[in-house]
């Protein structure tokens, strides 16, 4: 893992401390890791995940509580598949 930017491993961190069946906003882990202005930098290290489910970035959301992105496969029906998924084992 130390060949990715330290940033990326700092949001993926932060992502996997995120309980199973609760959200948190990309804001959220921007502050987490000390970069309060950098949700959309987060959207983008989450993207580029290579640890999914292990690093469970369907967790994270907008702000508002919408979903945002997913860059995993079949993108936001998935995401929103695997949230129900795990909010219904909680």
């Amino acid at each position: 893992m130390a060949r990715y930017p330290l940033f990326c491993r700092q949001v993926w961190a932060a992502c996997a401390q995120i309980p199973k069946g609760e959200t948190r906003s990309y804001g959220w882990i921007a502050r987490r890791i000390g970069r309060p202005g950098a949700a959309r930098a987060v959207g983008r290290a989450l993207a580029a995940n290579p640890f999914a489910p292990t690093i469970p970035c369907h967790r994270v959301v907008a702000a508002d509580g919408r979903l945002g992105g997913y860059s995993g496969p079949g993108g936001l029906r998935t995401k929103l598949r695997l949230l129900k998924k795990e909010r219904a084992r909680v």
